[in-house]
């Protein structure tokens, strides 16, 4: 298997260059594919991989180990009919959550991810955010999603932004860093485009959206941009990273358009959940609902599934 682990690339572009995005052509480019149809052989396959691709997520003030434990047995038994689906990708909690939550799903596969460093502001000193990563490592987590300071990005401190990543991806270990750069605040796609070349550049394992926190979150565009910096990234180093985007994807249809996307501008090597996650909770019981249609021909409630 190839190397699920990124390394910091000390040689590393001059960051106040900019790569110029093509706005109207992306805009024309993700509308095109919003407009495909999909056959229901294809249908049912793309719905299982997107339930495999999710990050099932609580990261509320209140949350409480028995909600974290919730969530948990929700990851790893997901049915429909009877029929046994796909566990989700991952459970994403704030650290002092994560020994629950690695307890709970030992044995199953799903993974246990940790927002740190001052999740959801990034507005901390380095070492605190440091602290926040190896107290999440230490207790288990397998992937960290980490934010990037978006002031200083604006100011435009670009190496700052790359040491600071450098330095948390050191902290991770082994567990794979997912950046988020919090893409509803940098202002253009072309910004967009910058941040991504920078969070590749200095280790990312995933390059994702959103914290989900702040509207607008994930949107195809946005996402587009990314996933052309992944390619390029790729062509270029021989290195792949992985997306997600996060916030607002809530249905079905809609997951399956972004599988497609990925599939045209990456190619089917990304179509797993090592190179391509969903952070959206809420589009768990839309799938699981979507599923049931395919195989019963009826719909059900949203009543019969458990929003944690």
């Amino acid at each position: 298997m190839k190397n699920l682990l990124n390394k910091p690339l000390k040689k590393h572009p001059d960051f106040r260059h900019t790569t110029t995005i093509d706005q109207v052509g992306v805009l024309e480019r993700t509308s095109r594919i919003t407009k495909r149809s999909i056959k229901n052989e294809a249908k049912m396959q793309g719905l299982k991989m997107a339930l495999n691709m999710i990050d099932l997520t609580t990261l509320e003030g209140a949350d409480t180990d028995q909600k974290v434990r919730q969530m948990c047995n929700k990851a790893k038994n997901l049915h429909v009919s009877s029929i046994k689906l796909p566990t989700t990708a991952a459970v994403c909690v704030y650290p002092s959550l994560v020994k629950t939550a690695k307890k709970e799903v030992e044995g199953s596969g799903v993974k246990v991810a940790a927002v740190a460093t001052a999740f959801p502001s990034g507005q901390a000193p380095l070492d605190v955010k440091l602290a926040d990563t190896k107290f999440a490592v230490s207790e288990g987590a397998d992937e960290i999603d980490m934010v990037i300071s978006r002031g200083r990005f604006h100011q435009g401190e670009y190496n700052y932004v790359y040491d600071e990543i450098c330095a948390i991806k050191e902290a991770c270990g082994k567990a794979r860093l997912k950046v988020i750069l919090e893409t509803g605040e940098l202002g253009s796609l072309d910004k967009v485009r910058k941040a991504s070349d920078i969070a590749m550049y200095a280790g990312a394992d995933f390059i994702k959206t959103s914290t989900g926190k702040i509207s607008p979150a994930a949107t195809m565009p946005v996402t587009y941009v990314m996933l052309q910096a992944i390619r390029d990234f790729y062509t270029q180093h021989n290195i792949m990273v992985g997306m997600k985007p996060a916030g607002g994807i809530s249905t079905a249809k809609v997951a399956l358009h972004y599988l497609i996307m990925v599939k045209e501008v990456l190619g089917e090597q990304w179509l797993n959940n090592n190179w391509f996650r969903f952070g959206a909770s809420r589009l768990a019981n839309d799938v699981l609902m979507q599923i049931e249609k395919q195989l019963s021909g009826a719909y059900q409630s949203a009543d019969y599934f458990s929003k944690d």
